[in-house]
């Protein structure tokens, strides 16, 4: 993030990282200024999740971290997100992980999958297995940019899941901004047997 050489994240780049904390909202994991059970952003929508948490706020520290990651090839930074986020949020309550699945011809392009890293990593913090139940059905025009009920048009129906999950089952991925891909993916898992979803991401836009 500073560019300056030595290790991949630094203490000082470490601590420009917003964390997010209590108040936030026991549905969406959107902070407030105090708890609420549903929040003006997840209000009215069914969502297949029961909740969703995040380590850190998405500003601009937290989307040059991820730009990297993601369009640089830095696969490493997965153990220092995870390392974010096994320090600043609990534990879920669940059997196992999973991750929200590549988009193909990115994946193909970048040659990793990122949410699949932090799943992975995440796993060895906290002890627990991983599984890869979901695919992409089709590739997506990039969400970035567009209005909420576009990015919920978008995911719709292009995401499948296969063979079997446990009951309560994490799903993993870099950053939450609408949920539309979580409630997706977690819709995707419920048709299969899921039914405890949690979501966990590195990071969280918030409005």
């Amino acid at each position: 993030m500073c560019a300056r050489p030595g290790a991949a994240l630094c203490g000082s780049c470490r601590g420009a990282f917003v964390g997010l904390s209590p108040p936030v909202c026991e549905r969406c994991g959107s902070p407030g200024a105090w708890p609420v059970r549903r929040c003006a952003e997840c209000s009215g929508r069914r969502l297949a999740f029961v909740r969703a948490r995040s380590a850190v706020v998405y500003d601009s520290h937290a989307r040059a971290f991820v730009r990297s990651w993601k369009e640089h090839g830095r696969r490493r930074l997965a153990a220092e997100a995870a390392a974010l986020v096994a320090e600043i949020v609990a534990l879920p309550d669940v059997d196992e992980l999973t991750h929200v699945p590549g988009d193909p011809e990115r994946a193909w392009k970048r040659g990793v999958v990122p949410p699949r890293g932090l799943a992975v990593a995440l796993g060895e913090e906290w002890g627990l297995p991983t599984c890869e139940p979901l695919r992409r059905l089709r590739s997506l025009p990039r969400q970035r940019g567009l209005a909420l009920a576009d990015r919920r048009r978008n995911v719709r129906g292009s995401v499948v899941a296969e063979g079997e999950v446990p009951r309560a089952v994490c799903l993993v991925d870099d950053v939450y901004t609408s949920g539309a891909t979580a409630d997706a993916c977690a819709s995707a898992l419920r048709r299969i047997g899921a039914r405890r979803i949690e979501v966990v991401t590195f990071a969280r836009a918030v409005r």
